[in-house]
């Protein structure tokens, strides 16, 4: 026996052990006090995320028409028709920060700094960065302690941290969302093993791998699976079931990030000290792991409050899964040609169906007397509205999830040039956050 398990409850810090492996567990309820045990199932706590697109959209193709909840799924966002009921639409809201305010050019860096800050990226391209600390941090900062991480963040581009990328600002403006404070992005894993291992391994355990300069290849699973066993005979039935699913759930990606090792090109051992990088060729596929390694950490509460980056902003990156050979960046200025105006709506509806497949999932996990999605407010959005045009109105923004007491399934419309810290405002206080302002905020937005 690897550890010990008090008879009256387990520790939060309980690991599974096994020859040169340890695996953190999710909360069970034998590691919550019997008091707190009633308030919790009948209270679940409300995790909220943010998922940043690039580029804008093409705003014709994305805005449906009906307002309330009889709004009607756009050509863009038709990957939502099954999910009317769960997600609604913001219009209206402005990044005011995002504009050039004197500063000119830069509008791409400037949307993904200021997306979660709303705050005005000083133009700078050395290392005096100053922007301001995004929505996510401060409720990581409020909510730290309650779980193993106060915030996840992840991304799909890892993008350059030092040196210009647009118009005479530095990079980490536009390879970051995320700011712990006015001149520190809190940088997002791409690795779908990185953000694995960091999830579910330890911190001993993934320095001691790096340093040894191996991959690993081995499941943590089946090097635990004693552990597993024994903890599962000391556990009431409600815990061994979320052992189960979350082994289960555990198990799925571990096969999914075996072949993303076999896929990956030169994917032999790693330099010594080397972290694991390798990326699935699909992109479909490594956007799917990213948002599983959200879901499983909400599920298992191992954190509730996250952001995912799908691609770094200015991004000219092709979209062969649908057909898009051009890059995303160059044809998302199409000046009103046909051809890649038809490409920019294929990209932009890819997006929304990975988006919806995020959704869908968590609608269909189970959690006390309803589903996840009930208590999850997951916003998804660009900085940019049209990307053609370069703009910070009228943004394209969908809120999924019931959490904090949101009514889901509308089509809202705010007023002309509502910020979007409203928005941001308003995730803060569903997810518990005490805050009566945040950045340049009005109000909230009514869901």
């Amino acid at each position: 026996m690897n550890f010990f398990i008090p008879p009256e409850r387990i520790s939060r810090r309980t690991l599974l052990r096994g020859v040169g492996a340890a695996m953190a567990l999710p909360l069970l309820e034998s590691m919550v006090p019997r008091s707190a045990l009633a308030a919790a199932a009948a209270r679940p706590p409300t995790r909220i995320a943010w998922v940043f697109v690039p580029n804008g959209v093409n705003r014709e193709a994305w805005t449906p028409d009906a307002l309330g909840a009889g709004w009607a799924p756009s050509a863009t966002l038709k990957p939502l028709q099954a999910l009317r009921s769960d997600v609604s639409v913001v219009r209206g809201l402005t990044l005011n920060a995002a504009r050039p305010l004197g500063d000119g050019p830069g509008d791409h860096a400037r949307s993904s700094a200021a997306f979660l800050t709303c705050a005005h990226p000083k133009k700078t391209d050395r290392e005096d960065i100053q922007v301001g600390v995004s929505a996510d941090q401060v409720a990581a900062k409020e909510l730290a302690g309650g779980t193993r991480f106060a915030s996840l963040e992840l991304g799909c581009d890892q993008g350059q941290r030092a040196g210009g990328c647009d118009s005479g600002y530095a990079c980490a403006y536009v390879s970051s969302i995320a700011w712990r404070d006015a001149a520190t992005p809190a940088p997002h894993e791409t690795s779908p093993r990185a953000a694995f291992d960091r999830l579910f391994g330890t911190p001993d355990q993934t320095a001691l791998d790096a340093a040894a300069g191996r991959r690993r290849t081995a499941s943590i699973l089946d090097a635990v699976s004693e552990d597993a066993r024994q903890l599962s005979g000391r556990v009431g039935a409600a815990d061994r079931r979320l052992l189960e699913a979350w082994s289960e759930s555990v198990r799925d990606i571990e096969k999914r990030l075996a072949r993303v090792g076999k896929e990956a090109p030169g994917a032999g051992a790693p330099p010594p000290g080397s972290r694991p990088v390798a990326h699935p060729e699909d992109f479909a596929e490594h956007q799917q792991l990213m948002y599983d390694m959200l879901l499983l950490a909400f599920r298992m509460d191992l954190t509730r409050v996250g952001t995912l980056m799908v691609a770094r902003e200015g991004s000219n990156r092709a979209y062969p899964e649908v057909g898009v050979t051009g890059g995303h960046h160059s044809l998302s200025h199409h000046e009103n040609e046909a051809a890649k105006i038809a490409d920019i709506r294929r990209i932009d509806q890819f997006q929304v169906r990975q988006f919806a497949r995020f959704i869908e999932r968590l609608k269909d996990t189970p959690e006390g007397d309803g589903r996840l999605l009930d208590h999850c407010l997951v916003a998804y959005g660009a900085g940019i509205g049209d990307g053609n045009a370069h703009d910070h109105g009228d943004l394209p923004i969908l809120l999924a999830g019931q959490g904090g007491g949101a009514k889901s399934g509308r089509l809202i419309q705010v007023e002309k040039e509502t910020p979007l810290a409203n928005l941001h405002l308003t995730m803060l206080q569903a997810g518990g956050v005490k805050a009566g302002r945040f950045a340049d905020s009005t109000g909230v937005v009514g869901l």
